[in-house]
């Protein structure tokens, strides 16, 4: 038996970097090396794009998603590669934010 994609997720201009994947929300959530980070359904729709709070003031600046995690409470946590994080909620509402000058894997 040969496995078959159950959708192809679409939306990224650059390649992916980190994913996350909700199976209680049917959530997919990604992030591309130069983009902003977005969540899918389980079937391929895109459904919220999520701006970090530097790209949302200055669209020109790039925020780089490392990690991505979900929860099946409906928050996302992302890290970005300049020492930030950010909590938003699923409809893609920002809502907390914390730099940290530590690595982290």
């Amino acid at each position: 038996d040969f496995a078959t994609p159950r959708a192809v997720l679409t939306g990224h201009d650059y390649e992916i970097t980190c994913a996350a994947i909700c199976a209680e929300l049917g959530l997919v959530i990604s992030g591309s090396k130069e983009g902003p980070c977005l969540i899918h359904s389980m079937n391929g729709d895109l459904l919220r794009t999520l701006e970090g709070p530097e790209r949302l003031q200055d669209p020109k600046s790039c925020l780089r998603p490392k990690l991505i995690q979900a929860s099946r409470e409906g928050h996302c946590v992302i890290y970005y590669e300049n020492g930030l994080f950010c909590v938003f909620s699923v409809n893609g509402r920002l809502q907390a934010t914390m730099e940290t000058a530590d690595k982290i894997r």
